[in-house]
């Protein structure tokens, strides 16, 4: 391990020897039964980690090809709310522009999102709605259950980014009124990136548009998946599909629950440690959004700057992310999702908190803090 750094991102994250390993055998025809099983297998887990019993397809694309797999077949020639209090709500909302027509119901990053204003838009006869449910880019896990309603009341379709929790905290599409849920591979599911997946309702379904994309035509996906055996419509990423279905029977094997448990208690550990070194997390909050269970968002003190704190860090071949585009340099974000644990937190605290001492700051214990919610 020591010639591999340790990536502590919101994506990707380290991935367990045996889907590493998954990926590591001969080209299989993916026309065939074997191929078949590799998909279904895939689709059962990934189910469950979405919460539901809607049809799932699986893309060879990253999360973005989802986004756009999305709005693109829901959302073409319609009027689309989105919810931006992020980088990536900010990326669905300019999807939406090139589709339909985009209204972006717009907050500072971090921050919560306009409920009141999102009411408005679907009161003007906004017919799609678009959100992030985990926004990495700024660490605030925002209101699914909230949004959902919404769009019920109004009919509107509902489409939810759950890239970056979906396998690594609770998300409940169908209750939720979720009618499309994205996942990314290498997210929560700590499996390589480069694959998507997909959730449609009947709801959906029944107003997809007429014209659509030829490689992202989910109506094509659906088409496939239903044959015995399943098959994707063009050439998927059959390695990556293996890997995947080894990540989903690591998964399977840890059970949902304990995961979604585990992530909680790792993000928590992060947020302790913050605390304890006398800092600030940056998302800001109200009661129907909360801190990240998958990635925290900490500000940089003032005087120290991004390189300060992430190159020692790096130099210890630990690799945490910064902020980006207006956030460079202003926060740093230690993600928390995947196959790590215990000994992979503590060993990025320690880094970091080293970081913040040698640049002269008289920080507490935020190892020690760590350790007390871990232990």
């Amino acid at each position: 391990m020591e010639n591999e750094p340790l990536l502590m991102l919101p994506g990707p994250v380290p991935m367990p020897e045996r889907v590493r390993y998954a990926m590591m055998q001969q080209a299989m025809n993916h026309r065939s039964a074997a191929f078949g099983a590799v998909y279904a297998d895939c689709v059962k887990t990934l189910k469950t980690t979405f919460g539901t019993t809607n049809d799932l397809v699986i893309l060879s694309g990253s999360g973005t090809a989802a986004m756009e797999a999305a709005v693109a077949n829901f959302g073409k020639g319609k009027q689309i709310a989105s919810l931006v209090n992020g980088k990536f709500g900010d990326r669905l909302c300019k999807i939406g522009a090139l589709y339909g027509t985009s209204h972006e119901v717009a907050s500072e990053w971090g921050t919560p999102l306009n409920l009141d204003l999102l009411a408005e838009k679907l009161e003007n006869g906004a017919e799609v709605v678009t959100l992030v449910h985990n926004e990495t880019s700024a660490g605030i896990k925002n209101p699914a259950v909230e949004v959902g309603k919404l769009a019920r009341k109004h009919d509107a379709l509902f489409i939810m980014d759950g890239i970056t929790s979906i396998g690594g905290d609770l998300v409940e599409a169908d209750k939720w009124g979720v009618d499309i849920a994205l996942v990314g591979s290498q997210k929560c599911l700590a499996a390589p990136a480069g694959l998507a997946a997909v959730s449609v309702s009947e709801r959906a379904w029944g107003r997809i548009a007429e014209q659509r994309p030829f490689y992202l035509d989910l109506a094509a996906y659906r088409k496939n998946a239903a044959k015995t055996p399943m098959e994707t419509p063009y050439t998927p990423a059959v390695p990556l599909f293996l890997a995947l279905r080894e990540a989903c029977a690591i998964i399977e094997e840890e059970g949902l629950p304990h995961r979604i448990a585990r992530h909680a208690r790792m993000a928590e550990a992060v947020r302790a440690a913050v605390g304890a070194w006398g800092l600030s997390l940056f998302p800001t909050l109200d009661q129907y959004h909360a801190y990240s269970n998958t990635v925290t968002a900490g500000r940089i003190p003032d005087g120290m700057t991004d390189d300060d704190l992430r190159g020692p860090v790096k130099k210890m071949g630990i690799i945490i992310a910064g902020g980006q585009d207006h956030l460079k340099g202003k926060i740093f974000r230690i993600g928390s999702m995947g196959a790590v644990s215990a000994p992979e937190i503590l060993a990025t605290l320690a880094a970091v908190q080293y970081a913040l001492k040698k640049h002269g700051l008289a920080v507490g214990d935020g190892v020690g803090a760590a350790a007390e919610v871990l232990g």
